[in-house]
């Protein structure tokens, strides 16, 4: 079988394509940026195009020549501080470009990934775990284009009768994330290469989840041909910058982490108390504990910048 994945050399990308050659998958990767990662070790089973999203020829074109039995898109911009126009053409147009293609091409599998910003922030469900059904809050441009995405497959799947599939995906974490929600990373990969770093609150919340779970959550959901629901929340560990800070130095006792308030970030942050158990019932996911994986961006982070790696305490 073989899979087309859109955004395929990103940061999840990354993680998803080996996962699936293991099992057994041909791989199609059409990027913008096709160098950002090289599959050369996997042999033919892995081949990258270059394509743009945006460009509907450009989704058509690979489609077609891939002829793929599933497509995954995780083409998208994270944050909300991009240009309207620009992030409309990626976010919106891109992932209709998506569905159309698969649409025309015959591809009724689709998985993309939405996020845990539909939801908004934890403020408006209290202090309980939010749930795929939950009203979405989220209201700014990146959770307005995820909540229209998931609208979107809603239409084709009413429409058409296919089977797409919406992840959302909390705060995931992993040594070379660079945008997004990244204040959780630089909480553990400054301290790992023995640098400073300071943050506004010290009681901002985050959920995060490490790369390498959202890929296997990813790997998993595509390769079921009906799942049982249309959304999954991937969940993630419900921990403030502060604890996550002590959580870094008991590996790192000298991390020098600060924070400007004591408090003012809660009410402020985003969903952190998030419903998984669809995912887990379904799919039987174990996640590694947070702390392990902790560990393990610290010591890539200093393997990276060719420091010694830090043992467990």
């Amino acid at each position: 079988m073989s899979t087309l994945i859109l955004g395929g050399t990103g940061f999840i990308g990354r993680r998803l394509v080996p996962l699936l050659v293991q099992r057994g998958e041909e791989i199609v990767c059409m990027d913008i940026n096709p160098g950002t990662a090289s599959y050369d070790h996997l042999g033919k089973q892995v081949r990258v195009v270059r394509g743009d999203v945006t460009q509907f020829d450009d989704v058509m074109a690979a489609t077609v020549a891939a002829k793929p039995s599933r497509v995954v898109n995780l083409a998208y911009f994270l944050g909300s501080e991009h240009a309207p126009h620009v992030a409309t053409k990626l976010n919106i147009i891109g992932m209709d470009n998506c569905f159309e293609a698969a649409r025309l091409c015959g591809v009724n599998r689709v998985v993309f990934a939405s996020s845990l910003a539909v939801s908004g922030e934890q403020h408006f469900y209290g202090d309980r775990l939010v749930t795929e059904e939950d009203f979405r809050h989220g209201h700014v441009q990146y959770a307005m284009h995820k909540i229209f995405n998931e609208w979107q497959a809603q239409d084709y799947r009413e429409k058409y009768g296919m089977e797409i599939t919406a992840i959302r995906p909390a705060n995931i974490t992993g040594p070379d994330k660079i945008v997004g929600s990244v204040d959780h990373v630089k909480c553990i990969t400054f301290p790992a290469r023995g640098e400073a770093i300071s943050f506004p609150y010290k009681d901002a919340m985050r959920a995060p989840l490490h790369v390498d779970d959202i890929a296997e959550v990813f790997a998993r959901v595509l390769l079921t041909d009906k799942p049982r629901h249309a959304v999954y929340n991937s969940g993630g560990t419900p921990i403030s910058l502060g604890e996550l800070a002590d959580l870094v130095r008991e590996f790192l006792p000298d991390a020098q982490i600060t924070f400007e308030h004591e408090t003012g970030g809660k009410g402020a942050s985003g969903n952190y108390l998030i419903d998984n158990s669809r995912l887990i019932q379904e799919f039987g996911l174990q996640y590694l504990p947070y702390r392990q994986r902790v560990l393990q961006i610290i010591n890539d982070t200093r393997r990276e910048a060719g420091l010694p790696p830090v043992a467990d305490r």
